[in-house]
């Protein structure tokens, strides 16, 4: 079946004794099968609709906001992308079309960066104000 866009994966769901990982959906995914975590397979069965509570969530070395791209590895996949949220100490892949994305596919998202901003020295087309 696979997720969706939106749909919160939280390994507390069913396995409370995990290091507590939550990962959102941000695009793809029809090709889902699941993720690996603290030895705990997660699939559609732990979406959750909101993310529980972060007490005894264990952060390893997933920073929290870290996104995963199966199309970075492999262009021809359903391309699903997936954002840390919280947890992942015991983070080992996620299984998606036959594929396993490991920390080898994280792209680190750059907050307070905008791409049309210009150097301070380059006035721009208009010059200054």
């Amino acid at each position: 079946m696979g997720v969706k866009k939106g749909d919160i994966i939280d390994e507390q769901k069913h396995h409370p004794d995990g290091c507590g990982l939550v990962v959102k959906i941000m695009g793809g995914g029809e090709g889902f099968q699941k993720i690996v975590c603290c030895d705990h397979e997660l699939t559609e069965e732990d979406v959750v609709s909101q993310m529980r509570s972060p007490l005894g969530r264990k952060k390893g070395e997933l920073p929290i906001a870290v996104i995963l791209d199966e199309k970075k590895l492999y262009p021809d996949s359903c391309g699903l992308r997936v954002m840390v949220m919280d947890g992942g100490a015991g983070f080992q892949e996620i299984v998606c079309c036959g594929h396993s994305l490991t920390i080898s596919s994280m792209r680190e998202l750059k907050y307070g960066q905008r791409r049309d901003v210009v150097a301070p020295s380059d006035p721009g087309p208009y010059g200054t104000a």
